[in-house]
């Protein structure tokens, strides 16, 4: 893919609260059109921080981020982001706020200069495109925590981005509704990164996984999924499960 721009490009990248443990460490990552990544690692090992940086919630200490060619450090320069890039939150209740599902998912093309109209047709094919038709006047903070997750990911779509940042999107999901989930994520002809702790699901998900560790991506070793249902950066190495 080296001669494709990337999406999103990351170099050296370092983040830390002030007084507080270095969370990012000389971290870099590029991202292509329609690629597929999974992001696996432990809690506190920088995930859901990375997610941030990208869309420019929170700022680095040092290192330089590039979104479609344009580097971006101050506030301003991540306005036209959130609309090219949609992040997923780990909490579904942290993206969902309007009091109807309609509202909520229409509320992104509205924000956008759609008019209500357009919003409106725009929300209802998107919740048809996921399977939620009849939502649109369910209350929001009534619904279960798969349906909340669902419609999380139609206010996502409804803004038609060219990214995804999906963190741990399974959270939530019974088995038939995370099966949906991965159909829908199947049919996506965009770039996405997914952060996810189940391995099956990242097999099924993503074209390559990377492992995060020490507040770096490691790049120089993928991860490989195999078949005993679990992943480290050994896979592609002889190896022995003790």
């Amino acid at each position: 893919m080296e001669d494709q721009q990337p999406i999103v490009k990351l170099d050296n990248i370092a983040f830390g609260y002030p007084g507080g443990t270095p969370i990012l460490k000389e971290l870099s990552l590029a991202v292509y059109p329609k690629e597929r990544i999974g992001l696996l690692g432990p809690n506190g090992s920088g995930k859901t921080t990375l997610f941030f940086i990208i869309m420019g919630l929170l700022r680095p200490t040092a290192g330089t981020v590039e979104v479609f060619g344009s580097r971006l450090w101050e506030e301003k320069d991540f306005s036209d982001i959130y609309r090219k890039i949609g992040l997923l939150f780990q909490d579904a209740d942290d993206q969902l706020f309007c009091p109807t599902v309609l509202e909520d998912v229409a509320f992104g093309p509205l924000n956008m200069g759609k008019s209500r109209k357009e919003s409106i047709e725009i929300a209802r094919s998107t919740l048809a495109d996921l399977g939620l038709e009849g939502f649109e006047d369910r209350i929001t903070h009534r619904l279960s925590g798969g349906e909340k997750r669902f419609v999380s990911l139609a206010t996502v779509l409804a803004m038609e981005p060219e990214m995804l940042l999906l963190d741990e999107p399974t959270t939530g999901l019974d088995a038939r509704t995370r099966e949906r989930l991965m159909d829908r994520l199947a049919q996506l002809d965009i770039a996405y990164l997914l952060i996810s702790h189940e391995m099956d699901f990242l097999a099924d998900t993503t074209d390559k996984v990377h492992a995060m560790e020490g507040g770096k991506i490691l790049t120089d070793t993928t991860v490989k999924l195999h078949q005993h249902v679990h992943a480290h950066i050994h896979g592609s190495h002889p190896h022995e499960h003790k």
